[in-house]
């Protein structure tokens, strides 16, 4: 039985996405509930996994092409795995729906056009390709395009993009995914390497035009909606920052005395994050207006407590919610935030993960910023900003100059509702809960 795959709701006021990678081929076999397809939104990017057991009967929509809420993008053939594993005559493996095996004896795809020129076997699934002319100029053009299209079919838009945004060929990067296919990690990987091989570049653009000295890549849906929404809380709200610094000496001894008894026993390192999670829910439930929203002429107070943690991802910067963190251990603080990192690399986060936070925490501080202004996530009225813990001289206690490694931290609030003052004391009790931590233990 032929069952239909259709592109899944993304959630609301979403009513188009874009076929990310295929991780299936035409004619492979796949088990119920196997990932076949990647599906990017503005939003969050999803896999569609297969409904039932059976074959990847056809492919419908190729990867870039835009499509609606519940359009077929291919068919599976319900339990049809038997004839999955068919070879071909010419023994070149099984043979997919709707490709015709080449006759014995001839090594011509049928049907082919009568002029099209010897190549090499399309891949399952492929079109069988049209008839060119043979001139010299057109063969080299032709041959070019062909070798591109092919890369192109084998990675994602998201590792077609990082090749483009650091000027790298696909043909020198190891692809990890089936069939070869280069994926955004093999991409991270390569440019990881202390020195990239020179082939992994591509070639060093010549002459004096714009042409050659640009690129243009379209910005993902994912983009376009961070664009806009940052841009929608520059107009919308009233955003106002104010700073403080912390001395990050008692909560680094913790960490240092307990760090591999917290490991063992949870299996989740002791992170800092979890700290600042508790520090913000207290000083939220001490100053409940920067847990509020604006809604109209309306105040909303939230007397819940689901916090943000902005991380960066496959497509870019998400913020996915820890859920009621008011509830959580230090244990399920980290598990909860590490899980939802791990899904956002793997572009594996829902509209679930990312909707509901009513404040959020942005952690600067891992690559690097000494200090920032942290913009507003609407329609939340409140985001601390985290940076980089830096050895400074400092005076200490009885006018000593001590070195204490030190963070600043930044709180940007909407100033339409979260006044100054208070403002200013939820970044106090934020500083006091982390230079003396057992205060978040005995919620003083």
């Amino acid at each position: 039985m032929s069952i239909p795959l259709k592109v899944p709701s993304l959630g609301e006021s979403v009513t188009q996405a874009t076929i990310g990678a295929w991780l299936k081929k035409e004619g492979d076999p796949v088990q119920a509930d196997e990932p076949l397809v990647e599906v990017e939104s503005e939003k969050a990017t999803v896999a569609l996994p297969a409904p039932a057991a059976g074959v990847l009967r056809r492919v419908l929509k190729q990867t870039g092409d835009s499509v609606a809420i519940g359009e077929v993008v291919g068919e599976l053939e319900e339990g049809a795995a038997a004839q999955a594993g068919t070879v071909s005559p010419a023994g070149s493996g099984p043979v997919p729906g709707g490709v015709v095996p080449a006759a014995k004896g001839n090594g011509a795809p049928k049907p082919a056009a009568a002029t099209a020129r010897p190549s090499t076997p399309p891949e399952p699934g492929a079109a069988t390709p049209t008839a060119k002319p043979s001139t010299s100029t057109t063969t080299t053009t032709s041959t070019t395009t062909s070798t591109a299209g092919a890369r192109g079919t084998r990675a994602p838009p998201s590792a077609r993009r990082l090749l483009a945004e650091h000027g790298l060929v696909a043909e020198a990067v190891h692809g990890s995914g089936p069939a070869g296919q280069v994926r955004k990690e093999d991409v991270l990987r390569a440019l990881e390497a202390p020195e990239p091989s020179p082939a992994l570049r591509g070639p060093v653009p010549s002459g004096d035009g714009a042409a050659a000295r640009e690129r243009i890549v379209p910005m993902t849906a994912l983009r376009r909606t961070v664009a806009r929404r940052l841009v929608e809380a520059q107009h919308t709200a009233a955003i106002l920052t104010t700073f403080n610094e912390v001395d990050m000496s008692r909560v680094l001894a913790l960490r240092e005395r307990h760090g591999e008894a917290f490991l063992a026993r949870h299996g989740v390192k002791l992170g800092f994050m979890s700290f600042f999670v508790k520090a913000a829910v207290e000083a939220l439930r001490a100053f409940p207006t920067v847990n509020a929203e604006v809604r109209g002429t309306d105040v909303v107070y939230k007397d819940h407590y689901d916090v943000g943690v902005a991380v960066g991802g496959g497509k870019g910067l998400v913020v996915p919610v820890v859920r009621d963190a008011d509830a959580l251990s230090f244990a399920d603080i980290e598990k909860g935030i590490g899980e939802l990192a791990k899904k956002a690399r793997e572009n594996r986060i829902t509209m679930d993960d990312l909707a509901g936070g009513t404040f959020t925490i942005s952690n600067g501080g891992i690559y690097g910023s000494l200090l920032s202004t942290p913009i507003l996530n609407p329609p939340q009225s409140g985001i601390l900003g985290l940076h980089k813990i830096e050895k400074r001289a400092v005076v200490g206690e009885g006018d000593q100059i001590v070195v204490r490694p030190m963070m600043y931290l930044a709180l940007s609030y909407d100033h339409r509702i979260v006044d100054g003052r208070e403002a200013v004391s939820f970044l106090v009790r934020v500083k006091e809960a982390i230079e003396d931590p057992e205060r978040l233990l005995l919620e003083v």
